[in-house]
């Protein structure tokens, strides 16, 4: 199939329908409009629901009903959104019912404006829900990447029977790229809904849990999620892409639109001289580690539209907070490949 000039939102609807989905709750937001104005129309041609919910905790909670009964689902929200449903997300997670959350970026905090940004990284990898939990998060630099993305999130939540987030910046959701929407993803064995959603247990009815009484007993699920889940996906679903890294002595660390940015900014930096590289997270948890084992590197720059909510992974990743500096913009502002270069410059110069 050719490629296909389309706007990110609009091309995000249409890959979670490509990947299966057949039921979508959602609240209007700037900047992700047109994801749930593109579901509703082309949704329901599809064979799928399309719910306009009464709110963002409502729209999450319906995920939650609907999951629970072997539908794939998902939702879209923005920033503030994606706050109010961090406890349905939490939900989701303790009761292992899969689906995806895309989130399209913001300013912030509170309402903040409706400027790109990447201020909901600590919202996304930390996340609001109580408990010990993670949730795997894709973030996509280009909207070929936000449609594989999504796909495979899809494959991901139910495979680990787990929420996953898709975390996009304002940018990408309101470009017009070409997408190739026949561009495979990676395939898993998903275990049949038989095992284990409502409405599929003959005789032997499933529970969705909520709450689990037994402190003990809640104590060992939590165990079983980082066994059986967590850790297994930190050694399966890792994924980073390295740029210009084979000469390297400095690396811009960067991810989503920040990214393409940095790339901008490395020709002219190479151009004079500076021998640089990026390193782009192209999933934020789980976080990679490999490359940031690069012992030729003497600064890694972390590159972000907030203020540095990245900086502590990098450090953990490099084991030395020392050799990591920080340019970023934040509030809805978009760092230029001119700014980045000065100050890349600088962070260099102050360090030699």
């Amino acid at each position: 199939m050719a490629k296909v000039l389309m706007k990110g939102n609009e091309a995000t609807g249409k890959a979670a329908i490509l990947a299966g989905c057949k039921f979508f709750a959602g609240y209007p937001i700037t900047p992700q409009n047109e994801v749930p104005e593109y579901l509703s129309r082309e949704l329901p041609l599809a064979g799928g629901t399309f719910v306009q919910a009464e709110s963002e905790v409502a729209a999450i909670n319906m995920l939650y009903g609907a999951g629970s009964a072997g539908a794939r689902c998902m939702t879209s929200s923005s920033s503030p959104g994606i706050a109010l449903k961090q406890e349905g997300i939490g939900y989701c997670v303790f009761g292992e019912v899969p689906c995806v959350i895309n989130s399209v970026s913001r300013g912030g905090p509170a309402l903040g404006t409706i400027q790109p940004s990447q201020q909901d990284y600590n919202q996304a990898t930390r996340g609001g829900a109580n408990g010990d939990y993670h949730i795997p998060v894709l973030a996509p630099a280009s909207i070929q990447e936000a449609v594989d993305a999504i796909k495979e999130a899809f494959e991901i939540a139910d495979f680990y029977r787990t929420p996953v987030m898709v975390l996009q910046d304002g940018l990408i959701g309101q470009m017009m790229e070409p997408v190739d929407f026949d561009k495979p993803v990676k395939k898993r064995e998903i275990p049949p809904k038989s095992e284990w959603a409502l409405g599929y247990g003959k005789g032997n009815p499933h529970i969705i849990e909520g709450i689990v009484i037994d402190a003990p007993a809640c104590e060992q699920k939590n165990l079983r999620f980082f066994k059986e889940k967590y850790e297994v996906m930190e050694a399966n679903e890792v994924r980073y892409e390295e740029y210009m890294m084979d000469d390297a002595e400095y690396a811009f660390v960067a991810y989503g639109s920040s990214s393409r940015i940095c790339k901008t900014a490395i020709k002219t930096l190479r151009d004079k001289g500076i021998k640089i590289g990026l390193i782009r997270p192209k999933t934020l948890w789980p976080f990679p580690q490999v490359p940031f084992q690069n012992k030729n590197i003497k600064l890694f720059i972390d590159v972000e539209m907030n203020m540095g909510q990245m900086v502590p992974d990098v450090a953990l990743a490099c084991n030395d907070k020392n050799k990591v500096k920080f340019f970023g913009r934040c509030g809805g502002m978009i760092p230029s490949p001119e700014e980045v270069v000065a100050a890349a410059e600088k962070i260099i110069g102050g360090a030699e």
